[in-house]
């Protein structure tokens, strides 16, 4: 359990699994701070990141969540939809991790949890944006790792695949019969499933645990 003091940050958690995350982390007993782009903070431009860590007091935890795509064929999607994905979905992660890392550095240590994706593994249709930042914020993780296990600080990520959010809305129903069709346990996603394995990665027990890029998708990648 955190301690009294601990601080968790959470971006994008006004919806989805980022809401999930923070109701799961003040459960656990952290104060949850909160970062999204509702409240006047766009992680999508520079500064944006380290200015949401820099307000806080002290950082403990931080959870990249923050993330948009753009639906378009790799054939039609546009110069400034794809800047726009890659700025907030791995620009955006870069920049609060690191800010959160350099605080955490100075403070004795911390947890960093990144938000990639099933299609950090996967090529996806109409989402190229989507899927090349995705991917590199799965090796961002494993290089901040890298660099900062020495030092204190964790730094995972995890790849949820299908979750009940706005986006699974969105799917028609034959869609969705066939991605169900293609998850070994045969659903989406919850929101909390998501935030517990988050909570996990925050927690001391997972103190062994850096570098990894974990899966959350029902089985679907072992098929």
């Amino acid at each position: 359990m955190p301690s009294r003091d601990s601080v968790a940050l959470v971006t994008g958690a006004s919806r989805g699994i980022g809401a999930a995350t923070a109701e799961r982390l003040r459960r656990d007993g952290w104060r949850v701070e909160t970062a999204e782009r509702g409240t006047g903070v766009d992680l999508g431009e520079p500064g944006a990141g380290a200015a949401a860590v820099e307000r806080l007091d002290r950082i403990d935890a931080a959870v990249c969540n923050a993330g948009t795509t753009a639906r378009a064929g790799v054939l039609e999607v546009s110069r400034e939809e794809w800047d726009r994905v890659i700025a907030v979905n791995l620009g955006g992660a870069f920049e609060v991790a690191q800010a959160a890392a350099r605080r955490m550095v100075d403070t004795g240590g911390g947890s960093i949890v990144l938000i990639a994706s099933l299609m950090s593994f996967v090529g996806g249709y109409n989402i190229a944006p989507y899927t090349a930042s995705k991917g590199g914020v799965a090796q961002l993780a494993k290089a901040m790792s890298n660099e900062l296990a020495g030092r204190g600080v964790r730094v995972n990520a995890i790849a949820p695949g299908y979750v009940e959010t706005e986006m699974a809305e969105s799917l028609e129903d034959w869609k969705r019969r066939e991605v169900e069709a293609r998850i070994p346990l045969g659903r989406f996603a919850q929101p909390e499933e998501i935030a517990d394995v988050i909570a996990f990665l925050l927690s001391d027990d997972a103190r062994y645990i850096t570098g990894a890029v974990i899966p959350v998708d029902g089985g679907f990648l072992a098929r």
